[in-house]
This record gives structure tokens, sequence and C-alpha cells, in this order.
């Protein structure tokens, strides 16, 4: 794919509408040094060159009662046919959030809402029957939380800043009961989060005062933890890698953490059970940038790590950021 260059105030817009796309283009211009029509301009540019594909919403669904289960799948004894076959099966299941493949340790990431962990056995168990023999390996992690970063890697270091946390995903507390009306608010920000308020009242067939509180509402309680933008990162020269490291001393596993939360191309740290014990998703610019952190964080950190992997997204064939959901599913 051709990269495109942009430059410096280009790449601090895109940080400003990463950190809220919903703000006005006034105020990403008081922010970046320029006048608002000039932002207009620029952001216009870049949706129409493909660097911004649009705008999303980072839900925190673990607090709407459902568990993240994480299916990693390792294929053997396939050919093209089968391996559609098998993505489209995920692909098109409702409680999937995101169906990708990968080049690495593993051929396919799944990632699925679980509300009723009996249901999901049965699922699993009906996959299996159908295509486990097309399984080498597969192993099931939860997840459990995880901490996502600012986009500092589109900043001079300069002006990065020490404090790059920007949102943490865990449930706090009871689960959060939201009616139809919030989750028609949510369904429509998952996928465009700088749609203005009239057009999102038109469409939910309400107020704009009335959509206003319940995003401001959704916020506060833990529901909305980002509105962001999203950015092509093949057209600004960067791909996205995940790392998969593997404790042998787990006395420093805090230590390894307070140092990966400062690398400014770190967008998230995953927590999960059963699989790796640290897992970092990081924006490189090519396999030698990803070797050069593994490297380094094994020279920092000797005798503490058994291993570490490390896997490129290939395409991803389904990403929802909200499960689907029913009548049946809101309780009053």
């Amino acid at each position: 794919m051709t990269t495109v260059t942009i430059d410096l105030k280009d790449r601090k817009i895109l940080y400003e509408l990463d950190l809220n796309c919903r703000q006005s283009n006034t105020q990403v211009g008081k922010k970046v040094g320029l006048k608002k029509d000039v932002v207009t301009y620029r952001i216009k540019q870049m949706e129409q060159a493909g660097i911004i594909n649009g705008y999303w919403t980072e839900i925190n669904t673990l607090n709407l009662g459902y568990d993240v289960y994480r299916l990693y799948i390792n294929f053997q004894d396939t050919n093209t046919a089968i391996k559609k076959e098998i993505i489209d099966y995920f692909a098109q299941c409702k409680d999937a959030w995101a169906v990708l493949s990968v080049k690495g340790p593993i051929d396919l990431d799944i990632m699925m809402w679980v509300g009723d962990s009996q249901k999901f056995q049965t699922y699993w168990n009906n996959t299996l029957d159908k295509y486990g023999k097309y399984f080498l390996k597969n192993t099931i992690s939860i997840l459990t939380g995880g901490i996502g970063f600012k986009k500092s890697y589109l900043l001079p270091e300069t002006d990065q800043g020490s404090d790059r946390k920007y949102f943490v995903l865990r449930k706090f507390g009871k689960t959060i009961n939201i009616d139809e009306i919030d989750y028609q608010i949510l369904n429509e920000l998952s996928t465009n989060a700088r749609i203005s308020l009239i057009d999102l009242a038109s469409k939910l067939n309400c107020s704009s005062q009335t959509v206003k509180y319940r995003i401001k509402n959704l916020i506060e309680k833990g529901i909305i933890l980002a509105l962001r933008v999203n950015i092509n990162s093949d057209k600004i020269g960067l791909k996205n890698s995940t790392i998969d490291i593997y404790l042998k001393d787990y006395t420093k596993k805090k230590k390894i953490l307070d140092y990966i939360e400062k690398l400014p191309n770190v967008e998230y740290i995953v927590e999960s059970t059963g699989w790796c014990d640290i897992q970092l998703e990081i924006w490189v610019k090519d396999v030698e940038q990803i070797m050069q952190v593994i490297d380094d964080i094994d020279s920092r950190f000797p005798d503490t790590i058994r291993k570490q992997d490390f896997w490129m997204t290939k395409k991803y064939h389904r990403l929802r950021m909200i499960p689907e959901m029913s009548k049946a599913d809101f309780k009053s």
C-alpha cells in the first residue's frame, strides 16, 4: 500500500481526534494552533486520502455484564476454501467482537462476548464437531481487562508527555443495565462517533438534549471509555503488531509493565488468563523495529522472561464494538 506523507499539524489533529473525536473543529484548532476552516480542510483531505477511515467508540462491555473469551486457532489440513468457510462461520456469529487473520504463532484470533458460559460451551462444542479436525491447536483465553494509551507515536518526543494512559478497561462493581435508547446510541456511536447530536437524535426519534445527557451518563458510568478516530496505519507507514510475553520471574511483572507503559508506540496492554502473562499491542514500521523492542525488553529484564512471541495483523474479517442485542436483553 502506498504511504501518504502528513505533516506535524496533521499528526496533531489525528492525536486530538483520537482523544475525543466529538470535540469541534474549533476546539481542535485551538489545541493545534490552526483556524477552524483549516482544521476542517485538513480533516477532509485525510478522509479522502484514506488516512481517516471513520470514527468509533471504545465501549466497556465488561460493565454491561459480558465476559470476553479469546480463541486462538492454528489450522491444519486446510485449503483456501476451508479456511474461508471457517472464517465466515466465526464472522457471522452475532456474539463475535473481532475475527482476524494473523501472521505469527497463530493463524486466527477470535474475540467473543459471552453472557452465558453454558451457551458458549454449546457453541464451542458444535464448532469442534464441525471444524475441530482442521484445528491443529486451539486455546481459549479470558480477557479480564486492559489499559489503553494515547497515540503518542504521532507526536515528536518533546510533545508526548509522561502520562500516556488513556483509559482502563475493567469491570467496575455491579453490572450496569442499559435500556433500548442507550443501546441505540452506543450502536450508532460504535461506527460513527462523530455524528452530530441533531442527526443522532433524528435517528433515535428523540431530542438532542436527551441524547447529550445520555452520552454524558454513559461516559460517567464507565460504559463509553473513549471516542476515537480510526486511522489507516498502513497509509502512514505503520503496522499493527502484538507481542506476547511469557514470564519466568513473576515478581518482575510490575517493573516490566511500568517500562512498557512508557513506550510511545504501545497502544494497549491486554490483561487475560489462559495465554501469555503480558500482551501488548504496538505500532511499528517493520519487523526489524518489533525485534528491537523484544530485544530491548530482554536486555532490560535478564533471567525474567521465558520467551516472547510476536504476530502481525493481516486482515480483519469482523469488527463490532458492541454485542448485538434484542428487546429481550433489556432490563428495566
